[in-house]
This record gives C-alpha cells, structure tokens and sequence, in this order.
C-alpha cells in the first residue's frame, strides 16, 4: 500500500461507494464499479466491501485492489 494517500474532495456529507470510485478514476463505469466491488477488491476501512451502495462519510479511506497494485484515496 502507498504511504501516499489521494484525498477526493466530495461536495456533499456523503457519497456511495459505486460512485467514488468512479469519481476518484477506480473504476471505468458503474458497471466496473459493481464488479470490482463484487470481486470483493474493494475495502472501506480495512474491511471488504461487497455493497455498491455503501454510504460513504467524508475521512473514511477506500482501497481497491488489482493484480498488479493497490489505490487508495480518502473521501475528503
């Protein structure tokens, strides 16, 4: 994992899983989105993610993991 952590700046309280990570350029579309997150490569806080709906909260950290590296952004 990265010691570099991305801040998104979101422009409401909260935002769902599914969009942030097409927001932060995780995911190509909302199907992408749903697919890496039902693969079970998506983790909010250290713990696996399987809902594309998750209620995102400003300072909570997401990461998405791929083959070859790790994403990490917090929600900000």
């Amino acid at each position: 994992m990265s010691s570099d952590i991305e801040v998104i700046e979101i422009t409401g309280d909260m935002i769902r899983l599914g969009q942030f990570l097409k927001f932060a350029n995780f995911a190509d579309s909302g199907a992408h989105a749903g697919a890496i997150i039902g693969d079970g490569d998506v983790l909010v806080d250290g713990v696996v993610e399987t809902r594309r709906g998750r209620q995102l909260a400003k300072g909570m950290v997401v990461e998405v993991r791929t083959a070859s590296e790790t994403h990490v952004a917090k929600v900000g």
